[in-house]
């Protein structure tokens, strides 16, 4: 076990994991509110952690061993090929870093012409997340 160190998103609106109530992402972020996850309505980011601010730190209890050297306040699973609706795309499950929750996916790559302009963006699902400030 050891401390595990979350940002603090800036700004007075903010999308929070819903079990934990952790910073995950800024609206600015979002691309898209047309999107589906697993569990219904999802939202299509541009990034979902900010850059590391030690200004804004406070920690959580870690359990579970997550590297979070090069992310912040959520973490990726590996790659995996899997079939969505809109064809092949090889994606990353994003973790909650606190709680270890299932927040969403990253697209690694879509194998689609169409489909390209989602990789290396984020699929946040509704129902894991709550508004903040809004």
């Amino acid at each position: 076990m050891g401390l595990l160190f979350v940002e603090s998103l800036p700004g007075p609106r903010v999308f929070k994991c819903k079990f934990c109530r952790v910073d995950s992402a800024s609206p600015d972020a979002i691309v898209s509110k047309e999107f589906r996850g697993r569990y219904g309505r999802a939202y299509l980011f541009d990034s979902v952690f900010g850059h590391f601010n030690y200004t804004h730190l406070y920690s959580c209890l870690h359990v579970n061993g997550v590297n979070v050297a090069s992310r912040v306040n959520v973490s990726l699973g590996p790659n995996e090929d899997r079939k969505l609706m809109t064809g092949l795309h090889t994606v990353n499950d994003i973790y909650c870093s606190c709680c270890q929750r299932l927040l969403g996916w990253r697209y690694e790559k879509a194998y689609n012409k169409d489909q390209k302009y989602k990789e290396g963006k984020y699929i946040l699902e509704k129902n894991m997340m709550l508004k903040e400030g809004w």
